[in-house]
């Protein structure tokens, strides 16, 4: 079973009596508030389409059961997507979990001799990783970026990587389940960025060790942020963010 379903059958029993109040698509992330004013956010993918619609749906998702649009995560459409997992994210924050505090980074104990990959480029905790002397390798999507592995590359070194760094956003685009399924020898796994489902039971007999994503403490200035284009950086302060381990 793909980590889609798993997040579908973790959160269908909590999303009882729930419905979605409103939808955002920003340019940067998204965001589902729920009729109990809990709120998720999830990354907003690139769309390339011949249409200036993006969502057949629009203007009548309002309303709708919260199961419903989180069965999005199974859709084809990667927009469809990311509304499923700002849905789950909103489901999963009535649930209590255990937290452990530090620098997501930190709690991997990265050490000289590991080999770390990281799937997605994560700016801000590359120079810390650097500092240990490991050796560390980003793969990317971007093949502008400089000294990145391509997708290919990364499914060897993920292959024969001690630690794994892999953004959530690989929900979104539907490469994680196969990014997962390489990791082979690895001592830990961490899934990260403010998408991240804060679930460690969806994520059970998979080689990842740890999440560490967000939780809303300000809705309505997340909204405001994501409608006029914000990403992390102008959301952070108005998020929670949070590691558990697996």
């Amino acid at each position: 079973m793909g980590i889609h379903q798993k997040l579908i059958d973790c959160a269908t029993p909590w999303a009882t009596g729930q419905k979605v109040k409103e939808l955002r698509f920003g340019l940067g992330y998204s965001c589902a508030e729920l009729s109990d004013g809990r709120m998720g956010v999830a990354w907003t993918p690139d769309q390339k389409t011949c249409s200036c619609t993006h969502l057949e749906a629009a203007g009548q998702i309002a309303g709708r059961a919260a199961d419903e649009i989180l069965g999005w995560l199974n859709s084809d459409n990667p927009l469809e997507r990311t509304a499923g997992l700002a849905v789950f994210n909103a489901l999963n924050a009535r649930k209590e979990r255990l937290f452990t505090e530090g620098e997501a980074a930190s709690l991997l104990k990265i050490q000289s001799s590991d080999h770390v990959v990281m799937i997605g480029y994560f700016a801000p905790v590359v120079p810390s990783i650097k500092a240990t002397g490991c050796r560390f390798e980003v793969v990317e999507l971007d093949p502008e970026k400089p000294d990145v592995l391509s997708p290919e590359q990364g499914f060897n070194a993920l292959a024969e990587c001690d630690i794994a760094i892999i953004t959530a956003t690989t929900i979104i685009n539907g490469t994680c389940d196969s990014l997962l399924a390489a990791l082979k020898r690895n001592r830990a796994a961490l899934i990260l960025g403010p998408s991240t489902p804060m679930c460690p039971e969806a994520f059970v007999g998979t080689r990842v060790t740890q999440l560490s994503g967000s939780y809303v403490k300000d809705p309505d200035q997340v909204k405001v942020i994501i409608s006029e284009g914000g990403g992390t950086r102008l959301l952070k302060k108005h998020l929670r963010f949070a590691n558990t381990m697996v």
